[in-house]
C-alpha cells in the first residue's frame, strides 16, 4: 500500500510541474501582453495614419498655395528679366511681390551677390544654401514658368517668349500694323467670320479667328498676307539670326539653311487659291504670335532633310537665338523665396530618414507599452502564482500556509479570502481529527466495559445475575445514545433532519422535561423548578425534538450543579407582539412573568443553574462537537460532548438561535430563542414534515 502511494505521488509530481509551468500563450500574462501589444500597435498605426494624412493634406494645401504664389513671383521676375538688359530698378518689383504674397523675396547673382531683398535690417536673416529657382529668360524653369498664350517657339523651347530682343517693333511700325489688322478684322466680320486682334510681346499684331480655324479666311477677299510682311528691323534681325545658325552648322560640317518667318527651315508647301483655278501660291506656314514676319524666298540649295540634320539645325537655331538675345535680357539671377521669418518653403517628405524616424517612434511607443504591460502583468500574476502554489500544496496534503496580501485591490481581497479559507480549513481539519479521536474514545469506553464483563463471565469470574445484565444494558444504552447523537448531527449537517411541527404550549413542555429529570435531580440533591406564565407562550415546533434540546440542557445543568444547588426552567416572550403592556426579560420578577401571551414575538426558553460555571475563554466552544471543559473526558465529570452541539442544530432547524452566558463560580444560563406561534420557518436544507 505504501509502495502504491509512493508511485502515485511520483506520478503526480510531473503533473504539478507541468501545471506550474503554464505556456506563455495560455497564461494570463501572455494574454495580457498580447492584448496590450495589439492595442498599442493598432493605436500607433491609427495615430500615425491619421497624423500623416492630416499633415500631408495640410502641407499639400499649403504647398499648393505657396507654389501658386511662387510661380507668380517667378513669372513676374522672369518677365522683368526678358524685357530689361540689367537688374537695375528691380527692387521696387521685389518689394511689391513680397507685400502681395507675404513671403520674403530675394535676388542675388550666381555668385550670391545681393541684387534685391524684401527683408532689410534685423529681419534680413542669412539666405538658405539652396535657391528656390534660377531666373534666366534664356533657360526657363518649366515647372514654375507660366507660359503665356503668346508663346514663341516649339514646345521644347526654353526661351521665354517675352524675350524678343531685336525683333521688337518700333512704336510707328506697331501702330501701322495695328491699323492694318483692324481693317482685316472688320473685313472678316463683314464676311461673317468672328475674329480679334491679338498683340504679341514684340508689338506685332495678328488676327486670331474665333474657333482657331484659319482656313475659313481663305474663302474671303480679306487678304491677311499684308500682316505677314516683315518690317525692316525684323528682316535685319532674321538675317542676323540665320547667319549665326549657319555659322554653327558650318562648324559641324553641315550646309547652311534659310530660316522662315516662324523660324522653321525648308520650302513652304504650295496651296491653291480659291477663285483662280490652277493657280498655286506658296501656303504660308502658321507663324508664332510674336515671330517676325518676312517673305520667305525659296532657298537656292536645300540641304538633305533627315532626322539627324533636323536635330542639328534645331540645336544651332536655339544656340543662335540665345546668342542673339543675350545682350537684350538680364543675366541669370538666383531667386530665394521663404517665410518672412527666414524659413524656407515648408515641406514633408517620407524619405527613408523620415520613415526611419516614424518607425523608430512607433517602435519606442510599442516597446514602452509592452514593458509597462509586462511590469503590470508580472505584478498581477505573481500573487496568482502564489495562490496556485498554496492551493496545490493544500491539495497534496501539506500544511496550509497563508499567502501575502499585497493590497486592498481585487487580487489582495482574493488573497485575504484564500487565507481565511485556508485558516478555516485548518480549523476544520483539526476539528475532524479531534472528532475522530473523541468518537473513538467515546465508543471505546462502553465497548471496553461490555467486553470486560463478558470476558469475566466467560472466565467464571462474574456471575450473569440481574445486576450483571443491568450493567451490560446500561453500557449498551450509552453506546446507542452516542450513535443516535452522531446520527442526528449527520442528518442535521446533510439537511435531512425531519421535523413534525405542531402547536406546542411551552409551559406544558417544560413541565414534561422537568418531570423526566426529577428523579436524577433528587438523587443529586438539586432542586429542579419551572417558572412560566399561565397561560404560557405557544409556538409551532416539533415537540419531540424540542424536548430533546431542552432535556440536553437540563441534563448538563443537573450534572454540573453541586448538591443543594438549583436548576430553573423558565420561558417568556421577547418582542413587540406580547399582549401585555411589556414583554418580560430574563431578569424580570416572578410576578412580571404572569402576563398572558396570545401569539407572535420570540419565545425564549432559559435553563439556569447555580453550578460551577464556564470559563470565559471556553464559552465560544461550548457548542462545538465533542468539546468538554474537562479534557480527561471522564464519565464522572461529563457526557460525550455532543449534547450541546445537538441542541444548536435542533434549535437552528426550528429557525431559532441558542446562546450561553456564564459567571465562573456562580452558574450558567442557556437561552433558546424560537419564533412564536406565528410559524416555524425551516432553514435551507431542512425537511419539515406535516
Amino acid at each position: 500500500m505504501l509502495r502504491a502511494r509512493g508511485r502515485g505521488a511520483r506520478q503526480q509530481e510531473p503533473e504539478r510541474v507541468h501545471r506550474a509551468r503554464l505556456p506563455l500563450r495560455r497564461s494570463l500574462l501572455g494574454r495580457l501582453l498580447a492584448v496590450s501589444a495589439l492595442v498599442a500597435a493598432c493605436s500607433v498605426a491609427a495615430t500615425a495614419w491619421i497624423a500623416v494624412q492630416t499633415t500631408s493634406g495640410a502641407i499639400k494645401q499649403e504647398q499648393g498655395q505657396n507654389l501658386t504664389a511662387d510661380a507668380r513671383i517667378y513669372d513676374t521676375l522672369l518677365e522683368y528679366a526678358a524685357r530689361n538688359p540689367t537688374w537695375d530698378g528691380v527692387g521696387a518689383t521685389v518689394r511689391k511681390l513680397a507685400r502681395e504674397s507675404g513671403r520674403r523675396v530675394a535676388l542675388t547673382t550666381q555668385g550670391r551677390q545681393p541684387l534685391a531683398d524684401s527683408a532689410t535690417g534685423e529681419t534680413a536673416r542669412a539666405l538658405p544654401p539652396q535657391a528656390s529657382a534660377v531666373v534666366d529668360p534664356l533657360s526657363v524653369d518649366t515647372v514654375l514658368a507660366t507660359r503665356g498664350a503668346d508663346g514663341q517657339g516649339t514646345g521644347a523651347d526654353r526661351i521665354d517668349p517675352r524675350a524678343v530682343g531685336p525683333f521688337r517693333l518700333s512704336a510707328a511700325d506697331s501702330r501701322a500694323l495695328r491699323r492694318t489688322a483692324d481693317d482685316k478684322v472688320a473685313c472678316l466680320n463683314r464676311a461673317g467670320i468672328a475674329s480679334d486682334v491679338v498683340v504679341g510681346a514684340s508689338g506685332r499684331p495678328r488676327v486670331q479667328i474665333v474657333g482657331n480655324d484659319p482656313e475659313r479666311a481663305l474663302g474671303t477677299r480679306c487678304d491677311l498676307a499684308a500682316l505677314d510682311a516683315p518690317t525692316r528691323s525684323e528682316r535685319k534681325a532674321l538675317d542676323a539670326l540665320t547667319e549665326l545658325a549657319d555659322a554653327c552648322l558650318k562648324r559641324q560640317g553641315r550646309e547652311g539653311v534659310t530660316l522662315n518667318n516662324d523660324l522653321s527651315w525648308g520650302d513652304p508647301a504650295p496651296v491653291a487659291v480659291p477663285g483662280e483655278p490652277g493657280a498655286l501660291v506658296p501656303r504660308p506656314v502658321p507663324a508664332p504670335r510674336d515671330a517676325p514676319a518676312e517673305q520667305a524666298a525659296p532657298s537656292v540649295e536645300t540641304p538633305e532633310l533627315t532626322g539627324e540634320n533636323d536635330r542639328a539645325i534645331a540645336s544651332c537655331v536655339g544656340t543662335a537665338r540665345s546668342e542673339q538675345l543675350s545682350s537684350y535680357v538680364a543675366s541669370p539671377a538666383l531667386l530665394f523665396i521663404g517665410d518672412e521669418g527666414g524659413a524656407t518653403l515648408p515641406g514633408f517628405d517620407l524619405s527613408p530618414a523620415n520613415t526611419a524616424r516614424i518607425a523608430g517612434a512607433a517602435a519606442l511607443v510599442l516597446a514602452l507599452t509592452v514593458g509597462a504591460s509586462v511590469f503590470a502583468g508580472a505584478r498581477l500574476v505573481r500573487p496568482l502564482h502564489a495562490l496556485t502554489g498554496a492551493a496545490q500544496r493544500m491539495r497534496d496534503g501539506e500544511q496550509p500556509a497563508s499567502v501575502p496580501v499585497s493590497g486592498d485591490d481585487e487580487v489582495g481581497r482574493l488573497a485575504a479570502a484564500f487565507n481565511d479559507m485556508s485558516a478555516h480549513r485548518a480549523r476544520l481539519e483539526e476539528q475532524r481529527k479531534a472528532m475522530v479521536s473523541d468518537v473513538a474514545h467515546e465508543l471505546r469506553t462502553p465497548l471496553s466495559n461490555i467486553r470486560g464483563w463478558l470476558e469475566a463471565a466467560q472466565d467464571g469470574l462474574a456471575d450473569p445475575d440481574p445486576a450483571f445484565v443491568s450493567s451490560l444494558l446500561e453500557e449498551a444504552v450509552l453506546l446507542q445514545h452516542i450513535i443516535d447523537d452522531l446520527q442526528d448531527l449527520a442528518a442535521a449537517d446533510a439537511g435531512a433532519l425531519r421535523l413534525h411541527p405542531e402547536r406546542v404550549e411551552v409551559r406544558e413542555l417544560l413541565g414534561q422535561v422537568a418531570a423526566a429529570h426529577q428523579a436524577r435531580a433528587e438523587n443529586a440533591g438539586v432542586t429542579l423548578a419551572v417558572t412560566a406564565p399561565a397561560p404560557g407562550p405557544a409556538l409551532s415546533a416539533d415537540p419531540v425534538r424540542l424536548r430533546q434540546a431542552v432535556g440536553n440542557l437540563v441534563s448538563n445543568a443537573v450534572r454540573h450543579t453541586p448538591e443543594g444547588g438549583r436548576v430553573t426552567l423558565r420561558t417568556y416572550v421577547a418582542g413587540r407582539n406580547a399582549s401585555g403592556p411589556y414583554a418580560p426579560g430574563p431578569n424580570a420578577s416572578e410576578e412580571g412573568r404572569g402576563t398572558a401571551v396570545t401569539g407572535g414575538g420570540t419565545v425564549v426558553i432559559e435553563v439556569t443553574d447555580t453550578g460551577s460555571g464556564i470559563p470565559a475563554d471556553a464559552l465560544p466552544h461550548v457548542f462545538d462537537r465533542f468539546w468538554r471543559a474537562e479534557k480527561s473526558r471522564s464519565r464522572r465529570t461529563g457526557g460525550s460532548g455532543l449534547g450541546l452541539a445537538i441542541v444548536r442544530k435542533l434549535v437552528e432547524a426550528h429557525g431559532g438561535t441558542v446562546e450561553a452566558t456564564s459567571t465562573e463560580g456562580e452558574g450558567s444560563t442557556f437561552a433558546l430563542r424560537l419564533p412564536g406561534a406565528g410559524g416555524c420557518p425551516a432553514p435551507d436544507g431542512m425537511t419539515t414534515a406535516f
